[in-house]
């Protein structure tokens, strides 16, 4: 249930023919950043204006003057990257998204008409197609004691060998406002979370997250 299959529509995203090199999605972090620089080469200058040196912004896309864009990072078409935005670098963002205000993103893939509108920290993961991050909601990308992050799926561990990871969100998956994800976490398509969570393991697809750690499916 936490493979990039079982997660992801491929066509919403820049990534797809990387992502395809894997199973799992948390396989992919490590390459992000030289998937990028491959990418934005390729990119259509008539579309894709590089800003900065490897910091390539969709002509339709809307950057604040007070946003800071970190090489190397590729802005899609029709994104809104808001006042304060901090995208430190390693980001690939997709079309129609909506960067926040005071939100960090760091070696990520945000796939199409994903939002991340206020107060975020998104590190080290890959959010999926239309899925939304709530005011104040951050991932927690590395254990307390900095040992490498094990995905706790239903009766199995996975060892990831990671020692950065965040989150890994399906498409539509709806995280609600102040919670967190822990390192590790999988959250499956169409599920939600709510509001001031902690959230740890695996979420199965179509399921709400309810206070106390209880995942029930959705009716």
């Amino acid at each position: 249930m936490y493979t990039i299959k079982d997660l992801y529509d491929l066509d919403h995203t820049l990534a797809a023919d990387y992502l395809r090199g894997f199973t799992y999605p948390w396989e992919a972090l490590g390459g992000i950043k030289n998937m990028i620089l491959a990418l934005g080469t390729k990119l259509d200058p008539e579309q894709y204006a590089e800003v900065a040196p490897q910091v390539w912004v969709h002509r339709t896309a809307t950057v604040a003057p007070t946003a800071y864009l970190g090489a190397p990072c590729i802005i899609g078409a029709g994104t809104e990257v808001r006042h304060g935005a901090f995208v430190r670098g390693s980001a690939l963002v997709g079309e129609n998204c909506v960067v926040g205000n005071s939100v960090e993103l760091k070696n990520v893939i945000l796939f199409d008409n994903v939002q991340t509108p206020h107060y975020n920290y998104v590190g080290d993961s890959i959010l999926g197609y239309r899925s939304h991050m709530g005011a104040g909601s951050i991932t927690s990308n590395v254990k307390s004691d900095k040992s490498l992050v094990v995905v706790h799926g239903q009766g199995e561990n996975v060892e990831t060998g990671l020692k950065k990871f965040g989150a890994m969100l399906g498409d539509f998956v709806e995280v609600g406002c102040n919670s967190v994800l822990n390192p590790g976490t999988v959250i499956g398509r169409e599920s939600n979370i709510y509001p001031l969570s902690s959230v740890r393991g695996v979420v199965p697809e179509r399921h709400i997250y309810k206070t106390g750690g209880v995942a029930v499916p959705k009716r």
